[in-house]
């Protein structure tokens, strides 16, 4: 009987362990809605005495909270959460207002003092380090831009493997993580897919614990390991716009994109004047319109700089 006990305890706690998942965040269209709740909470850190105690304290009397991290340099009184109720607390941001880097640590600071301690189960969590790199034996939770979406701008597909019991993705678009993104089994393999910044990734699929590159990808960069990293550069629609020139019989865009051809891409005529949307690659591309023959710069972009060739161009960015 108490072995029966025992295994049935043992069940009861594997189930409740694998089902923890990312804390602290979640990803609603182009915002992140950073989300506190106290009852996924035991212990806090006070940030100067360095003690720790129960949540439950009375001297942790919640009058506020905030989120901290990375990416405000850990300020403890500037992203100030929302107060839904007894326990829950929220704070949004737009996905765009944070920059080019992948992952960020952070943690939710109450009443600016106590440092809420996330637990060790939790998916995404890492462990804290000072700016010398020594542990700090705590946690800290860890947010990613990039995350599963059904509506996502990247599908990754794993073709075959039917007998695999998982297929992970990972990449460098969430630090190499073993577990973040599960892939779905399919009629013909695996498949997910992410909501993904511009920009080139390296990328692995893990099969029941092997690590192997994309086959259907050419695309390969060597790794530290002697190994090949599959490679995807993910492109994002830009609208130029030139306004005016109603008077123009052909109007084409040129730039650094297509090695400055003169054939150009034609633009559309619309009632403000002219207009493009075309897929480009992360960073910064120049520019110019070639209005019946005649090369200009964009009118309405004050954003400038010299070629190679010492030829003045528009620029734009894409991120």
């Amino acid at each position: 009987m108490k072995h029966i006990i025992l295994l049935l305890t043992l069940c009861i706690s594997t189930s409740m362990f694998a089902q923890k998942k990312t804390q602290g965040y979640r990803v609603e269209g182009d915002e992140v809605v950073f989300t506190f709740d106290k009852r996924d909470y035991k212990e806090v850190t006070h940030g100067v005495l360095h003690h720790r105690k129960s949540i439950h304290d009375t001297d942790v009397d919640i009058e506020k909270v905030a989120v901290a991290g990375e990416f405000n340099n850990w300020a403890e009184d500037t992203w100030i959460m929302t107060k839904l109720d007894e326990n829950r607390y929220e704070f949004r941001k737009k996905i765009a207002d944070f920059t080019d880097e992948f992952s960020w640590e952070f943690k939710f600071v109450i009443n600016e003092q106590y440092w809420a301690e996330p637990e060790g189960a939790i998916e995404n969590v890492t462990e804290a380090k000072n700016k010398y790199g020594m542990d700090l034996h705590v946690y800290n939770l860890k947010m990613y831009t990039a995350h599963i979406s059904e509506d996502g701008n990247t599908t990754f597909f794993l073709k075959g493997y039917q007998k695999a019991k998982k297929v992970i993705l990972a990449g460098s678009f969430n630090k190499w993580n073993e577990h973040l993104f599960e892939m779905k089994k399919t009629d013909e393999g695996w498949a997910v897919k992410l909501q993904l910044k511009p920009g080139i990734y390296e990328y692995k699929f893990i099969v029941d614990n092997i690590w192997i590159a994309d086959e259907a990808n050419p695309n390969k960069k060597l790794n530290e390991f002697d190994e090949y990293n599959s490679l995807i550069d993910v492109k994002a629609y830009y609208t130029f716009k030139l306004h005016g020139f109603k008077d123009a019989k052909n109007v084409l865009l040129s730039g650094s994109f297509n090695d400055w051809s003169e054939d150009g891409f034609k633009m559309s005529q619309t009632d403000d004047g002219w207009e493009l949307s075309m897929l480009l690659s992360a960073g910064k591309h120049q520019y110019k319109f070639i209005v019946d023959g005649k090369w200009i710069l964009d009118p309405n972009n004050p954003i400038k700089e010299y070629d190679y060739k010492g030829h003045v161009n528009s620029v734009c960015m894409v991120r």
